[in-house]
């Protein structure tokens, strides 16, 4: 099901950024634009190509083609000129305008579109309408020279594990803002702007595709009801905060020693049992208290390890892994709106809820990804301190040390 608030309404169904007055000095969305602002001046295709190999584009299609089409057919509108001539026009991510509910972008590297732009287009517009448009015509030897740029320069990997920030069309400072920043671990795993609401993401098909494969989201239902649970952090298992909790409680009161702290969890999960009328012999309590017990150490242990790792500060402690759900439902609620489950107002209440969340149980943004970090590796680590924790180490120390960062550029105690 497909819904579309009135305010969604707009008629900005592509890019259009003016002239800068000054040649010289335009302010482009990202560094990527930038770049290709500086060789369209310089009428240098060939390594603009180039530069579009590593990166991919985007091409608009009508969603209602979009939805009908099957997996192997790739929609994409055309424009006819007045000259007799077929156009197809493609943007880069940063060009891209805010989502119209009845067009949709689909990604395509450089090699992708020399097969899928339709036989019948004369000229190839990237950009257009934007200070770095360059022209390209689409004829079998020019498309011969995108699939072997493709071939020489598209490395995936090379998208993912980088801080990307918009210099243009952000939120002001504020909640919103805050609430994008809450994604900033995903959007430097998966290469995204971490402050554009305008989401596209990976493109229409490609955010139906991530949902549906990583987390079994195929309909605007499914969104509703996982975006709810992420913002209301139950997706993680509850018992992981209810074990952090038992040590705050105790901390609060002077104490705080390992064998305390397993001991107020086994004697606050058996008070539990009690008020549900548990027998107190039950074998999948007892086997319930054991692994509780057990989660102590692994915290502790995985708790050090960000100590020597310089995570957490040499007496630091994680209070709580609710980041762990909040900075997925960041994402998600993005991810809603790539793939129209979502309305845009929807992505917004959802991005600033996260942020209210994230700010109620956190004092900054290093407690904030120590917590989405714990997360991460009770869920899928199991103390190997493997990919699944490195990773997130690596983002954790590039997002607090790029100048560009959210964590370095957005106060944490946003009002």
């Amino acid at each position: 099901m497909h819904v579309v608030s009135e305010d969604e309404l707009h008629d900005e169904f592509f890019p259009s950024i003016p002239p800068p007055e000054d040649a010289a000095r335009w302010q482009a969305p990202t560094d990527l634009e930038q770049h290709l602002y500086k060789l369209a001046r310089a009428d240098n295709g060939y390594a603009y190509l180039r530069t579009l190999a590593t990166e991919g584009v985007y091409y608009p299609v009508r969603l209602d083609h979009a939805r009908e089409a099957a997996e192997d057919e790739h929609p994409m509108l055309t424009v006819d000129t007045s000259d007799g001539r077929v156009v197809a026009q493609v943007y880069t991510a940063g060009v891209l305008p805010r989502p119209h509910p009845y067009l949709v972008y689909e990604y395509a590297t450089l090699g992708a579109l020399a097969h899928i732009v339709p036989g019948h287009v004369d000229v190839l517009v990237v950009n257009a309408a934007t200070p770095c448009e360059h022209y390209f015509l689409t004829d079998d030897e020019e498309r011969d020279v995108w699939l072997d740029l493709h071939h020489e320069l598209f490395v995936p990997d090379e998208l993912m594990d980088r801080v990307v920030t918009r210099r243009t069309r952000v939120p002001e400072p504020g909640p919103l803002l805050h609430g994008l920043a809450c994604g900033a671990h995903l959007c430097f795993r998966n290469g995204d702007a971490w402050n554009t609401p305008h989401w596209h993401g990976m493109g229409y098909r490609g955010e139906m595709e991530r949902i549906a494969r990583d987390w079994g989201v195929d309909s605007r239902e499914e969104w509703l009801r996982m975006q709810e649970s992420l913002l209301d952090t139950e997706v993680s298992p509850w018992y992981w905060d209810f074990v952090l909790g038992a040590r705050n409680a105790l901390l609060q009161s002077g104490t705080g020693h390992p064998d305390q702290w397993r001991d107020g969890v086994e004697a606050s999960l058996r008070a539990r049992a009690r008020q549900a009328r548990t027998p107190t012999d039950d074998s999948d309590l007892s086997e319930f208290v054991a692994h509780l017990r057990d989660l102590v150490g692994k915290i502790l242990r995985y708790e050090a390890r960000f100590r020597a790792d310089g995570l957490l500060p040499p007496d630091g402690i994680v209070g709580s892994v609710a980041a762990w759900d909040i900075g997925r439902a960041s994402k998600m609620a993005r991810w809603g709106l790539g793939a129209r489950y979502a309305t845009e107002t929807e992505m917004y209440t959802a991005l600033q809820r996260a942020s209210r969340s994230a700010r109620s149980a956190y004092r900054t943004w290093e407690e904030f990804s120590a917590g989405y970090i714990l997360g991460r590796c009770l869920h899928f680590d199991e103390e190997r301190f493997g990919s699944w924790y490195t990773t997130v180490l690596d983002a954790h120390r590039e997002l607090t040390t790029d100048p560009d960062s959210p964590w370095l550029t957005v106060p944490f105690s946003t009002p």
